[in-house]
């Protein structure tokens, strides 16, 4: 913890005497480990820019610096400016010949330039020449990945991981691939050798909770990650990993204790930051939760799940007007969630901005048009401005993107019936009752009268005994 803290106290120290020598036009002297934290700071802020300077400045005064010359190439590749990236490694490969980053790096130019045969020429080379084979293996895999040879990816994240099993990339990779290939249930076995082999393997128990989370096994995935955290106290993966399962359980108190867990571990991170104002909000401690989606965004600004979050917090307290600037704001960072359009769409309604809540569903509509609930909200607006045809139309519209729906159906039974299209009404009925006979109860809420209650009931239970029979 002491030295992440001088780490960070020296890098922010050095950040400072660069901005102030920008400023005033001077020339300051930094060591190379200043500069090295000054390009990493801009990089991690998302200014390249300015990155790019300290790399410029930095190379003027270490021309020998392999660090430099890679972290310039990796900016260069950033832009897509490969042959740029290329004439720096290749500079830097004159001093650090077997530099593992150096070869990484010109193997991924090759990739992105589609030349994945010249790449793994390269890699294979190499695998002679390096003594991290695991590394060189993981990008071979890559290298496949992106050529989009699932199988042949699956082999060498395998090699790579016979060599060193705490290659969390390769472990991730390896996942996800088997995963795509339908072969993550058959592969449970092949990490339960690297268990039987070694059961006191951490990164082994870790990787097996990654596979059962994945096959939606959420209870023998906290297992295997409890597992991993008796075997090493001080695995925050595996923490934040047991968080995120009982995430999904609901068991927000558990997923907190697991989260907090993480924070003791690692340096600040949006993403526990802002999961935890999800376990908090979804608690309804709502002054909480804002405390943490707070610290998210401080930390990343573009977090748009942090302005969600905090979005939901204002929603919940019927808080319309604040939780529509958050929604906006998670929405300036992801445009194409159809979430944060429906919210949006929501709370516009909820303070009155028409036109702008129905531009709003219909944006949700086009990104997500499987979802109930914005064809149900959307036509409610209408039919709540006496404009009923227009949410019949809607909703039909939701019945020809889901027709075994019952949830739309229902609601077209309400508004055939406030037109007074009897007839349909109770064509539409049958079809909702057939889907889903227990969800009648969602007409009630649109037919207070206890008389047409009774009538509608009287045909319903008249459907239940035909159904019996």
């Amino acid at each position: 913890m002491g030295k992440r803290y001088k780490r960070t106290h020296e890098g922010k120290e050095a950040v400072r005497r660069f901005e102030e020598m920008i400023k005033n036009g001077q020339t300051l002297f930094f060591d190379l480990a200043e500069f090295e934290l000054i390009i990493e700071h801009y990089i991690e802020k998302g200014k390249f820019k300015k990155a790019d300077l300290a790399c410029t400045l930095g190379m003027e005064q270490y021309p020998f610096s392999t660090e430099l010359f890679i972290h310039k190439a990796h900016l260069h590749m950033r832009k897509e400016e490969y042959d740029q990236a290329w004439e720096l490694l290749e500079k830097a490969e004159l001093y650090e010949p077997n530099q593992i980053d150096i070869i990484l790096l010109k193997s991924n130019i090759l990739s992105q330039k589609e030349l994945y045969d010249e790449a793994l020429e390269y890699l294979n080379k190499a695998l002679d020449t390096v003594s991290e084979k695991d590394e060189i293996y993981f990008a071979i895999g890559m290298t496949y990945q992106d050529w989009g040879k699932l199988d042949e990816a699956i082999v060498y994240f395998k090699e790579a991981i016979n060599h060193n099993i705490n290659n969390e990339d390769a472990l991730y990779e390896l996942a996800y691939c088997l995963d795509v290939t339908g072969q993550l249930e058959q592969s449970i076995s092949y990490y339960q050798k690297f268990i039987d082999n070694d059961p006191y393997s951490d990164y082994a128990w870790y990787n097996m909770g990654i596979v059962y989370f994945k096959l939606g096994k959420i209870q023998e995935a906290i297992k295997a990650y409890d597992y991993a955290v008796t075997i090493n106290e001080q695995f925050s993966s595996a923490y934040f990993n047991m968080g995120n399962c009982y995430m999904h359980l609901e068991d927000y108190e558990k997923a907190i204790e697991c989260l907090h867990q993480t924070r003791k571990l690692e340096p600040p991170s949006a993403d526990v930051y802002c999961n935890l104002g999800i376990c908090y909000e979804r608690l309804g401690k709502y002054t909480k939760a804002m405390e943490y989606f707070k610290r998210a965004v401080k930390i990343d600004p573009f977090y748009h799940e942090a302005w969600f979050g905090m979005g939901k917090c204002m929603e919940a307290q019927n808080k319309h007007m604040e939780a529509l600037h958050f929604f906006k704001k998670a929405l300036k960072y992801d445009k194409e969630n159809a979430l944060y359009w429906l919210a949006t769409a929501n709370n516009e309604y909820k303070i009155g901005n028409l036109h702008s809540c129905l531009e709003a569903y219909e944006e949700a509509c086009i990104l997500d048009p499987q979802n109930t609930e914005v064809w149900q909200n959307w036509s409610y607006v209408h039919y709540e401005n006496g404009e009923i045809d227009k949410a019949l139309t809607l909703i039909m519209s939701g019945i020809d993107e889901m027709p075994e729906n019952a949830e739309l159906y229902y609601r077209a039974v309400v508004y055939l019936i406030n037109l007074g299209r009897y007839k349909e009404a109770f064509l539409y009925l049958e079809q909702a009752l057939t889907l889903d006979f227990d969800k009648h109860v969602l007409l009630f809420e649109f037919f207070p009268k206890l008389e047409t209650q009774k009538a509608l009931y009287k045909i319903i239970d008249q459907y239940r005994k035909k159904d019996v029979q």
